[in-house]
């Protein structure tokens, strides 16, 4: 009877054997990123999954990626390490479309034992993929953790565009002053210039008045 009982437990009581503890993940377009799914030791025999998450009311899987050691749809691929008691999750040149939840999940009688991981993706440009160590495998429970690096710097052009922008407006603005001040200036100097030569004809027109009077 209580073999029945624990049997019992394991199927229907919530959290036994696991953990769901939400995680995200995120990455920009063309990037791969990935994830490490741990599980406890009575797992160990049981088919992985990764699958979509859909629905509002009542979850279910979509696109499914199982692993029965190893498994590979498209671009998602589902390794299971049983010696480490945890399956990576790989999912390779992301798209804007791949944004969404998604179930890191042990195929079992009853429940499956899932946890529920968000993908975000940033438009952007892709960067290598590097792979990060492997986390610790002391836990039994089965948690989802990131082993994606995330590409948190901006490229320096994207940073400094909006200054040079800017510099190059108001060097655009000081040359139109500048040409500006230089129109007028010579517009003032012609005008000196004339008005020195009528000055000059003027004085010399009255010194020949003034050499030969009229009388």
């Amino acid at each position: 009877m209580r073999p029945l009982l624990m049997l019992w437990s394991c199927l229907v009581l919530p959290g036994y054997g696991s953990v769901v503890d939400p995680k995200e993940i995120s990455g920009f377009e063309g990037d791969t990123v990935s994830l490490q799914c741990t599980y406890g030791e009575e797992l160990k025999e049981h088919p992985k999954y990764w699958c979509r998450k859909v629905g509002i009311f009542i979850s279910r899987c979509a696109e499914t990626v199982f692993a029965g050691g190893y498994g590979q749809e498209g671009r998602v691929s589902v390794h299971d390490n049983r010696r480490e008691n945890r399956f990576t999750v790989i999912l390779r040149n992301l798209t804007l479309k791949d944004m969404g939840k998604y179930l890191c999940g042990v195929k079992r009688l009853g429940f499956d034992k899932t946890a529920s991981v968000s993908l975000l993706v940033f438009p952007g440009i892709s960067q290598p993929f590097t792979q990060l160590d492997s986390t610790s495998t002391e836990d039994t429970n089965f948690v989802p953790s990131s082993s994606s690096k995330s590409r948190v710097s901006i490229p320096l052009i994207r940073i400094l565009a909006p200054v040079l922008v800017l510099l190059a407006l108001l060097l655009a603005t000081g040359l139109a002053a500048l040409g500006s001040c230089m129109f007028q200036w010579r517009e003032k100097a012609q005008l000196a210039s004339e008005t020195q030569k009528k000055d000059k004809v003027h004085l010399s027109h009255l010194s020949t008045s003034l050499s030969f009077p009229w009388f």
